[in-house]
């Protein structure tokens, strides 16, 4: 089995959190579902048999108010079909990047108090996942890639 990545480990969103913060940003998720939620016993829905889907479902019914509060929206989403480059093992649920309009919006939503609340759907939910910043570039230039 791999290793497990679901939340930022504390250096990792340090470095996050050292970059600027008045820029607009696009965040890459990468996600792989649990086949079993798995919600902590106290939970209320922890008796209830979701799958890792159903799971990031509430998560995004609960979270997604707090999404378009801050200002973001989906830029991208679509569906893995096979790994072309990388380890073979690796497959992904979900796929999308997620636009902000500055990174102080996304740390303004990661620290809310509703967002914070949802957050346990998705911990629930994931068996690992990439979350990955990027900073927004132009589209349709001539000259490839570089």
């Amino acid at each position: 089995m791999t290793e497990a990545f679901v939340d930022p480990d504390r250096a990792q969103f340090e470095a996050f959190k050292a970059l600027p913060r008045d820029v607009p940003i696009e965040m890459l998720n990468l996600v792989r579902f649990r086949d079993a939620a798995a919600y902590p016993a106290d939970h209320p829905l922890s008796g209830d048999a979701l799958t890792g889907a159903q799971a990031y479902k509430n998560y995004g019914k609960e979270s997604g108010p707090v999404f378009a509060r801050v200002g973001g929206t989906v830029a991208y989403r679509g569906g893995f079909q096979t790994m072309l480059i990388g380890p073979a093992q690796e497959r992904w649920d979900a796929v999308f990047v997620a636009r902000y309009p500055d990174a102080a919006a996304f740390l303004a939503m990661v620290t809310d108090a509703d967002y914070r609340k949802a957050v346990v759907h998705r911990q629930a939910a994931v068996e690992t996942s990439r979350l990955i910043r990027l900073v927004p570039g132009k589209s349709g230039e001539e000259g490839g890639f570089a």
